[in-house]
């Protein structure tokens, strides 16, 4: 069994963030494009987003540290460290208002190619 230090992976990814010109970085912790489960871990820095997409099954995502906005069509929420929060299929964005650490989960319909 492998563990993942999540708290000291989040500071390390906020790092790489930091000095990245999209303002995030991530790395996949558990799957990839041959799982039907992905979760990713990602540094955001205050005031960069993750944009508009579609998804192409259930996902949702836990607030590790900082502060988010997260979009969908007229609902909008704002979360806090510790929330977590089940995405719509169509979203807009999510901002990071803070320095933030994200672990987005996904679970892809459909056999993996």
């Amino acid at each position: 069994m492998e563990t993942v230090a999540i708290g000291v992976l989040g500071e390390k990814l906020l790092a790489e963030a930091r000095s990245a010109s999209s303002g995030r970085y991530g790395v996949t912790i558990q799957g990839g494009h041959v799982h039907s489960l992905r979760q990713t871990l990602i540094g955001v820095e205050a005031g960069h987003t993750l944009d508009e997409h579609e998804n192409t099954g259930e996902v949702t995502l836990q607030l590790i540290r900082g502060r988010a906005r997260v979009v969908a069509a007229s609902d909008a929420v704002e979360l806090v460290a510790g929330d977590y929060v089940v995405i719509p299929l169509q979203w807009d964005s999510f901002e990071a208002l803070e320095d933030t650490v994200v672990l987005l989960t996904a679970a892809v319909q459909g056999t993996p190619d």
